[in-house]
């Protein structure tokens, strides 16, 4: 018999993400799912540890965030930078890019992303 838990799992915490995701990601999502893009496969929300990144390609050891309003205070950039290099010392690579960045400039945002995979 399982235990209740009064802290989600990681699981819950991606799947609560998943659902309640931001219009920068979704924008994005809709672009990088189905290996819409260069016939890369992209997965959302997945974790390494207590860290969940916004989008992961296994393939390529890519992660994606999306940073909006909430990452421009001190504390959060000193968080994003912390996380940032835990997750290169993974030996992933990390790319960021503003909400404004995916709802204004996708063009650019998918450009760099293909670049970093060829």
């Amino acid at each position: 018999m399982k235990r209740a838990s009064s802290t989600p799992s990681m699981k819950e915490l991606r799947r609560e993400l998943r659902q309640k995701q931001t219009k920068a990601e979704e924008v994005l999502w809709a672009e990088l799912r189905g290996r819409r893009l260069i016939n890369v496969k992209f997965r959302r929300q997945h974790s390494f540890g207590h860290f969940i990144v916004d989008f992961y390609c296994f393939d390529f050891k890519l992660v994606i965030e999306i940073d909006g309003a909430v990452h421009n205070t001190r504390e959060a950039r000193i968080s994003d930078a912390e996380r940032e290099v835990v997750l290169c010392d993974l030996g992933l690579t990390v790319m960021r890019f503003t909400n404004n960045d995916v709802l204004n400039r996708l063009d650019n945002v998918l450009q760099k992303i293909q670049e970093n995979l060829q």
